[in-house]
């Protein structure tokens, strides 16, 4: 049997969580709710560490960006798993085997269009739909998350994931500031392969037929990602490519450096340089982007504004401006891990649209990734067909759904 490793991504959803329904885990731990605030950030990130399926958006940073600018329009439920204590429930200085990131909030909010907290997805992939008024559990930020995960060890996440389910199972807690039950538990972004998808999958069929619940495992979307070959330089690796898309990345890659000296770098002080990112992306999208004068564009103002504060200089996070003689012409912002580069947003003036921005700025952080040893470039969420010009293939990520029976209206 082929070992399902972050490199070897296959189709999903996958049928293994049926097989480990019936083996309930060996390893008793206990569930506990903890508010983010308390956890400690170099815990949390230890943790994330553990599992190597977790990315740059596990990180507490992100975390932390993502309640800072959009928490009024969710409820933390972050659940802390531990060793249980003798009475059952760990005590409150027992060390976390794990942490399971989580909110609740309804489907969907009223306030959602305005700050731009609807859960969107790329790909027009058909998905089991749900009461728009359902109080809903979902993996914490993965609004504006690509992908999401378990904080925890590769090897306790059978007994991590029995622990979610039973505190799924239990009644709210009396003090719970929100005690009525959740109606679905709509954990999405689980990268195919990543062993907590079939652990999750596998602890709540366990409880679908004894709990009265209806458990979905379904594709939510795809992330279209170039593989590196190793030893290949920029022009090597677009001769991987196919005839005619080889032939129209040249051609606009001639006609801008004919423009001046093309020139994609890191800024030093993204800080300093956000409004110039946050410009070029509202020229290009206007009312449909991040940032029009609304509440949501504040939050997201806020948003990467404190994601470039937390994660600080030596953080995965960075900020790179793409220059033709001189000119600023595109923006992006993009995460590094060591492994991949991940394409996560960008901005670019139309008025250059004769100088191909965005094809330019993809050739430089392919070549960028090349240079640094990166096996990957991640385009992440959504099936744009620019991506596939570049030879990206789908890696499938998936959604856990777990109904409690009919949802009703609240």
């Amino acid at each position: 049997m082929t070992q399902t490793t972050s490199e070897t991504e296959p189709a999903c959803p996958q049928t293994l969580a049926l097989d480990l329904a019936t083996r309930p885990p060996a390893r008793a731990l206990v569930a506990v709710h903890r508010p983010f605030d308390s956890i400690d950030p170099a815990t949390w990130d230890e943790l994330a560490a553990r599992n190597p399926w977790a990315t740059p958006f596990s990180r507490w940073a992100f975390h932390r960006a993502w309640w800072d600018a959009y928490g009024a329009n969710a409820h933390d439920q972050t659940l802390v798993i531990a060793e249980p204590g003798p009475d059952g429930t760990p005590s409150a200085d027992a060390p976390p085997v794990a942490i399971v990131p989580l909110m609740h909030r309804h489907e969907v909010e009223p306030s959602d269009a305005l700050v731009h907290t609807t859960m969107r997805h790329g790909s027009p992939q058909p998905l089991t739909p749900v009461a728009p008024t359902a109080k809903a559990v979902f993996f914490a930020a993965s609004y504006h998350a690509d992908y999401a995960t378990i904080l925890g060890a590769p090897a306790d996440l059978p007994s991590i994931a029995e622990a979610f389910a039973a505190h799924a199972a239990a009644p709210p807690a009396p003090d719970d500031a929100h005690p009525a039950p959740w109606d679905v538990i709509d954990l999405r972004r689980l990268r195919c392969g990543d062993p907590a998808a079939d652990a999750l999958a596998a602890a709540f069929l366990r409880r679908e037929a004894s709990e009265g619940w209806t458990v979905n495992v379904e594709r939510e979307d795809v992330c279209p990602v170039i593989t590196l070959p190793e030893g290949v330089d920029f022009e090597g690796y677009l001769d991987t490519l196919g005839k005619k898309e080889r032939h129209e990345i040249r051609r606009k890659l001639r006609r801008a450096e004919a423009a001046g000296e093309v020139v994609l770098a890191e800024a030093p002080d993204p800080l300093a340089e956000l409004e110039t990112f946050i410009d070029l992306h509202q020229r290009r999208w206007g009312a449909e982007g991040l940032f029009p004068p609304t509440p949501g564009g504040a939050a997201s103002r806020l948003f990467v504004r404190r994601l470039f504060e937390l994660f600080g200089p030596d953080g995965p996070v960075r900020l790179s401006l793409l220059t033709i003689n001189g000119r600023t012409i595109a923006a992006g912002i993009h995460f590094d891990d060591g492994d991949r580069l991940y394409y996560y947003n960008a901005g670019i003036d139309p008025a250059a649209r004769e100088l191909s921005p965005g094809v330019v700025m993809v050739a430089r952080y392919v070549a960028r990734a090349i240079e640094l040893g990166r096996h990957r470039l991640d385009f992440l969420r959504g099936n744009e067909p620019y991506k596939y010009e570049w030879g990206a293939l789908d890696e499938p990520i998936q959604r856990l759904l777990v109904r409690r029976g009919e949802t009703p209206d609240r």
